[in-house]
């Protein structure tokens, strides 16, 4: 009988009890920040399988899902036999993938290393060297994950890591459709896991889903938002759906407007080929920042189920409409030169790779609704850039004032509007701002941050956003990976937003180490609103 995905397995049972030599399962799951609690037994442990990563040479594979898969094994999660096989352009040899990999655990894992965990992971590494258009280079990593097979007891379960430009997607699909990598015989599975951008707009969306559903089917597909996978982000469902303070105020009667942001304060550095052209909106507003705005703003589900909590945000996003006028409630900026963190810094047409004449946004702002009951007439302003004042990423709650203040106009002088801010990078956590009276004979009102802190709150550490992830795909659980159809709905609302710029002149300047062009501020000034002070 064919095994049911995203069921603990037989294999991933005796996995758990053998994870680690130097800890008890008991202490495994108590102590491990991904355990289920639906599950009080045992915690989320891989079965056996292979995850092959395609592009091992690239910063994401160095810095983030190397690090990972070491912290998935070092918190006792991955059985062992569990394999990983890398596939790039390189003439390496395993030891030479091997120390890449170890390399880049010793500067990046974020749990301490351990010899044994290493030497048991170590042991699972090969290297496949090839291009992704060479059939002979897929021939050899077919019999080399059917040796695995034998060998490991991997059980023919395999997930396709594609950490590689998007150009190259569908030639490494048909790679795998040709040599049947993509078909799972009975009782194992098979998974492809696409990294963003899904597409560069919708047309390019639909066709990349076209050549992926022909071969995986949509349960197979696990298309990657590592913000999905953050912790806080997380939490804007529990902070929700656990308690009774905020859902009775979280509506049109008592939310005045909520703030979204996503700024950084570097440069391009060295991703010229990939971010000329695509810009801050296609970047990371129509994924990152679309899919916080859905958190904040979709009804209850029914429960925390893949259908449903995707169902609930899809109606969302069906239901965000466009200002009526663009050119007055978007804007789009490009930085210059200026000064960041004491520093001079060249501006993004100076650096490296960059044309003359490149038209491509480093900054986008824009001023969204949602056409339901519940946020009728409250705008959503989302904005998203780099080379900005500093690196954070928040959604602000900014409630209505209250309708009558029984103190003179002196003592709320300095009071503002009370708001709920969840803080996603870099100090995760949430403030409540609110008024309170300042101690003396006066009656005097201001505003003041009561604040958790998750380094404050919890002993365990927050596990990395790649780390959960990797493992809902070996586990197979879908719930933090969006659906093609959420992935649409984000381009028809961006679509005819990069449709206007294009034809509407060029970006507008801001220095550097500022917090983008004049214009973002002139758009909420026409609402009677500021920008938040980050």
């Amino acid at each position: 009988m064919a095994r049911k995905e995203g069921a603990i397995s037989e294999e991933a049972n005796v996995a758990a009890a053998a994870v680690a030599a130097t800890a008890t399962t008991a202490e495994v799951f108590e102590n491990n920040p991904l355990r289920d609690p639906r599950d009080k037994r045992l915690p989320r442990v891989a079965g056996p399988c292979v995850l092959v990563l395609f592009g091992v040479t690239g910063d994401l594979a160095k810095r983030k899902l190397l690090p990972a898969i070491y912290d998935l094994g070092n918190r006792g999660l991955l059985p062992p036999g569990f394999s990983l096989v890398g596939f790039a352009r390189r003439d390496w040899a395993h030891e030479d993938f091997a120390q890449v990999t170890y390399e880049a655990v010793k500067q990046y894992a974020r749990t301490p290393f351990r010899d044994e965990v290493w030497k048991q992971i170590c042991e699972g590494i090969h290297f496949c060297p090839g291009e992704f258009h060479d059939e002979g280079a897929f021939d050899v990593l077919a019999m080399m994950l059917k040796e695995i097979d034998e060998t490991r007891g991997t059980g023919g379960n395999y997930a396709f890591y594609l950490s590689v430009p998007p150009k190259f997607f569908p030639t490494v699909v048909e790679q795998l459709k040709r040599t049947g990598l993509a078909q799972a015989p009975d009782g194992s599975w098979r998974r492809v896991v696409i990294e963003k951008p899904f597409g560069h707009d919708l047309k390019s969306a639909q066709e990349l889903n076209a050549i992926t559903s022909a071969v995986f089917p949509e349960s197979s597909v696990f298309r990657i938002d590592h913000y999905l996978g953050k912790e806080t982000v997380q939490n804007i469902l529990a902070l929700r759906f656990a308690n009774t303070l905020y859902e009775p105020i979280w509506n049109r009667g008592y939310v005045d407007h909520v703030q979204i942001t996503m700024a950084e304060d570097i440069g391009i550095g060295s991703r010229a080929g990939y971010y000329d052209g695509i810009g801050a909106a296609r970047d990371v507003i129509q994924n990152h920042l679309l899919q916080l705005l859905a958190l904040v703003a979709m009804e209850d589900p029914t429960s925390f189920d893949a259908h449903s909590l995707r169902r609930e945000k899809e109606k969302v996003l069906k239901a965000v409409r466009l200002p009526d006028d663009l050119g007055l409630g978007t804007t789009r900026g490009q930085y210059t030169a200026g000064w960041q963190g004491g520093e001079s810094v060249i501006g993004y047409l100076e650096e490296q790779g960059i044309p003359a004449d490149s038209m491509t946004d480093t900054y986008a702002a824009i001023r969204l609704e949602v056409a339901n009951r519940r946020w009728a007439g409250v705008p959503f302003y989302l904005r998203a850039g780099k080379r900005l004042g500093r690196r954070v990423t928040e959604v602000a709650v900014v409630f209505e004032r209250a309708p009558h203040l029984p103190f003179s106009k002196d003592d709320t002088e300095i009071l503002g509007q009370n708001a709920l801010v969840i803080r996603v990078q870099p100090d995760e956590g949430i403030t409540v701002r609110f008024g309170s009276k300042v101690p003396g004979t006066a009656m005097e009102v201001r505003d003041v941050s009561m604040d958790f802190a998750y380094g404050e709150s919890f002993m365990e550490s927050s596990p990395e956003a790649y780390e959960r992830l990797l493992l809902d795909v070996l586990i197979g659980d879908p719930p933090l990976f969006p659906h093609q159809r959420e992935v649409e709905l984000s381009w028809e609302i961006l679509d005819p937003i990069e449709e206007y710029w294009a034809t509407h002149g060029r970006p507008e300047g801001y220095p550097a180490g500022t917090w983008g062009p004049p214009s973002a501020d002139a758009m909420l000034a026409r609402d009677g609103r500021v920008w938040r002070r980050l």
